[in-house]
């Protein structure tokens, strides 16, 4: 609703009375088919031991309901709703109605709001609700069938290719990545602990050649698990976080011993 314009007050002023009514999704859709093209059904009141009787009846030539393509045969909706009448409660519930004004003051046809604002106007107070329900018929049962095949419908099916698709991305056994996963915990796998003293000298004579290393070169010349080569570089080692040399490893003080000229800092 517009926030801005005078509301056009006619229907409050004639003490239009109005009924709300509810109505299933198939019937609405079935409304929305014929529009501009005539009425769509007709609406019986009558009287029964003094109780308002009313019902629906939809026109003829609005029963088919389209099966979008599916392989089934034609379904009709049915014709006649009855209505299940009820109290408005000691609610106040208006109707009001919102059309597009731009185009009236373009023509110079029309007075209210500015060009590109919505005329809002009360058509009347709600004085009666009401359901309209289908009466259960042949067709009826047939419609719900339909609707709850679509609603078990997945939404995606499994398709069998009879051949290879040129025309998109083809499908591969196993990623690049994942290869490249399996390889590594493979490899992972192989590695058994071998002794603490010995994991030691193989570190002290890499330590020898060179005072930095990474967690990778370190693997790649102790053939070690990395947790347990990571407990014992924790004893020994130095793991530094900032610098020139961040995130490898070095030798305690107490342990240092390099070959060269390249001594520790």
């Amino acid at each position: 609703m517009s926030e801005k314009g005078d509301v056009d007050l006619t229907g409050a002023k004639q003490n239009t009375g109005v009924w709300l009514v509810k109505v299933p999704k198939y019937l609405a859709q079935q409304w929305a088919k014929a529009s501009g093209r005539g009425e769509v059904g007709k609406l019986r009141i009558s009287k029964n031991q003094g109780k308002a009787e009313v019902a629906f009846t939809l026109n003829e030539e609005l029963t088919t309901l389209d099966s979008k393509g599916e392989k089934t045969s034609i379904v009709h909706v049915p014709r006649e709703h009855p209505f299940t009448m009820q109290t408005v409660g000691g609610q106040t519930l208006a109707v009001f109605t919102e059309t597009s004004s731009g185009q009236a003051e373009a023509d110079g046809s029309a007075s209210g709001p500015g060009p590109g604002l919505d005329k809002i106007a009360l058509e009347g107070v709600v004085v009666q609700r009401a359901e309209c329900r289908p009466a259960v018929s042949e067709n009826y049962m047939r419609l719900k069938k339909l609707q709850i095949e679509a609603s078990s419908k997945p939404m995606r099916l499994s398709q069998q290719l009879d051949k290879a698709v040129t025309t998109n991305y083809k499908p591969v056994a196993n990623h690049a990545n994942n290869l490249e996963y399996e390889k590594k915990k493979k490899e992972e796998g192989k590695r058994a602990r071998a002794d603490r003293q010995q994991v030691l000298d193989m570190l002290f004579s890499a330590f020898e050649k060179h005072q930095f290393y990474n967690i990778k070169d370190l693997v790649d010349i102790t053939k070690q698990p990395v947790i347990y080569l990571k407990e014992i570089l924790r004893d020994i080692g130095i793991y530094n976080v900032k610098g020139t040399h961040k995130n490898t490893w070095e030798l305690k003080p107490e342990y240092r011993h390099y070959q060269g000229e390249e001594k520790s800092e």
